[in-house]
């Protein structure tokens, strides 16, 4: 055959089994496959030992992944000279693999069902040959079963195209009989089988998987195909996303849709992304959170909304950031932040008892209880209890900063931290403190209260304390999970927070542009965009919003707690990354 010809020029691969030499080998002979190509009955003997595995691996040169490639296209022309089609329309399948292992799993080794017709599709993952006789492992979307494939059960034009044109990787229907082996291996006794979709380049070597992670995260299918417990994080993904629609249909809220481009950045302080309309002329800013808009709703009279959706900032990127991140927003009228605390710990816990049955769950060799109620603290309390500093005790911004200046992380040398720095107020003071000190310890489920007017623009002020706000964030296992106020609905108030939020952010930005205003990164830092009021929503908090409270809780970070992931691009399917050099 042709193909064969040109496979025996490649020296450089593990070819397929050559059907010709393995009607001569002795019947027991085993060929077994061990690369992104079947193997071979005769290989190369000029390649040494470490250079067959270094091919075989996933890091397999370029040249022999398009050889690879080259020889398996031949394949697909050969099938089509055949009369066969190598990408097929549609497969009937009758069961999963899943279903087949749990229905026939009472099977005594070596028995055989005759009487019973299946039909399975799925991946080739695994392949060995014996003569006469061809082991394959097919896995679908549920799991994987063995295919026995004998030459006595198919006709001699099937047999040949089995040893000849199948490679691991190729995505195979089968049909059959169920057959237990002797060794105890449930298997569909195929009758006939049909190439559905022929793959053209090779897996990662099934001994060491896909261990790049760069390239698990750039090529996330490669990734699924050989780690195939990556599947399973998403597949918990959707389980989690499916049960907090769930509760929040349960309480009577209704999911309701905002724009992803918005004529202003609004909603929390970060960084956007900017993009321009042709049609209308003018700058459009991906959302930073959709907060605004979903007060808008409340406005407009309904009374228990959410959204479930994608937000855009345009910072850092790390294993707990990712520019592009998913978050639920849901706004509740006539309740206030106590309101919050329950749903969160209904939306976490109902989550946890969907994906692992428990309240119990391990990430990263912690235990972490998700048992009800979880630990209230004030961010003074927990500052205090870390440090020791009382910051109730201070009527200026210089005061506090004398306070904590002994404190390591804010004094290197005689240098001041440039994050203290910054601070303009007790509250900012108090806020870099919690950060460096406490954050870090909230391992077991804690929501953080009253947080500084200051650095809570949204917020309703709190009722009993002077210049805190009814506001909480929760942590859990160190990470902020959620974030949530008694929502301010006074519209004066409203406009004079966010006029002094522009002109802090202004001021900053004049700082960071005078500091680099003789090198070429003018323009980089986190200041470099301007910002502006949302006049329409200013305007509607005049028609009047109800007394309300809301909450922003990271699916993201979710998902990482319950499938024990420590990086966020491990639970996102396509994570931004660098461009490869």
């Amino acid at each position: 055959m042709e193909a064969l010809r040109a496979w025996r020029a490649s020296s450089n691969l593990i070819g397929f089994a050559a059907s010709r030499a393995a009607a001569s080998r002795p019947l027991g002979l085993r060929i077994r496959c061990c690369s992104a190509a079947a193997a071979t009955t005769n290989p190369p003997p000029a390649q040494p030992q470490d250079r067959r595995r270094r091919s075989a691996s996933s890091s397999a040169s370029t040249s022999d992944r398009d050889s690879i490639r080259a020889i398996r296209l031949k394949k697909v022309e050969e099938l089509r000279a055949k009369g066969h089609e190598p990408y097929a329309y549609k497969w009937d399948r009758t069961h999963t693999t899943k279903e087949l292992q749990e229905r026939y799993a009472h099977l005594v080794n070596g028995e055989v069902c005759e009487d019973v017709s299946v039909s399975v599709a799925g991946r080739i993952v695994a392949r060995r040959a014996f003569g006469k006789l061809v082991f394959m492992t097919v896995r679908d979307d549920a799991g994987t079963m063995q295919l026995y494939c004998e030459k006595d059960s198919l006709t001699e034009d099937q047999f040949e195209q089995l040893k000849a044109f199948i490679d691991i990787g190729d995505i195979l229907g089968a049909s059959g009989s169920i057959k237990k082996t002797e060794k105890g291996e449930l298997s569909v006794y195929v009758k006939f089988f049909e190439i559905l979709t022929k793959s053209l380049l090779p897996l990662p070597d099934k001994y060491h998987g896909l261990t790049d992670v760069d390239k698990r995260y750039r090529q996330r299918y490669v990734d699924m195909i050989a780690n195939p417990k990556v599947a399973d994080v998403f597949r918990t993904r959707a389980k989690v996303v499916s049960e907090i629609r769930k509760t929040m249909e349960s309480f009577g809220f209704i999911e309701v849709e905002t724009p992803v481009l918005q004529g202003a950045a609004g909603g929390a302080e970060a960084r956007p992304f900017i993009t321009y309309h042709n049609s209308l002329q003018r700058d459009l800013y991906l959302r930073i959170a959709t907060e605004l808009h979903l007060k808008r709703m409340l406005v407009g009279g309904l009374e228990k909304v959410y959204e479930i959706g994608r937000i855009f900032r345009n910072e850092g990127i790390s294993t707990r950031h990712n520019p592009e991140f998913t978050t639920i927003e849901m706004y509740e009228a006539y309740s206030d932040y106590e309101s919050m605390m329950n749903m969160a710990e209904e939306i976490v816990t109902r989550c946890a008892m969907a994906t692992h049955g428990k309240l119990k769950v391990d990430y990263e060799g912690t235990e972490i209880s998700l048992e009800r109620p979880w630990r209230r603290e004030t961010m003074h309390s927990l500052v205090k209890e870390a440090t020791g500093i009382d910051f109730n005790s201070f009527g200026d911004v210089e005061s506090a900063k004398r306070a904590v200046r002994g404190l390591p992380g804010f004094e290197v040398g005689n240098n001041e931290s440039t994050s203290l720095q910054a601070c303009s107020s007790v509250g900012h003071v108090l806020n870099e403190v919690f950060e460096t000190f406490v954050e870090s310890t909230l391992v077991q489920p804690t929501f953080v209260l009253d947080y500084p007017v200051e650095i809570s623009p949204l917020a309703k002020p709190h009722r009993s304390h002077v210049g805190l706000t009814e506001r909480f964030e929760l942590f859990i296992c160190g990470r902020e999970i959620g974030n949530a106020f008694s929502e301010l609905t006074d519209p004066i108030d409203q406009r004079n927070r966010f006029e002094n939020q522009i002109k802090q952010h202004n001021a900053k930005r004049a700082a960071m542009a005078k500091e680099v205003k003789s090198t070429e990164g003018e323009g980089d830092d986190d200041y470099s965009y301007e910002v502006s009021l949302d006049e329409d929503f200013l305007t509607s908090l005049e028609y009047g919003m109800p007394p309300a409270s809301g909450m922003g809780l990271g699916i993201d970070r979710l998902v990482m707690l319950l499938t024990n992931s420590s990086s966020i691009r491990d639970v996102i399917a396509f994570p931004v990354l660098k461009i490869q050099q």
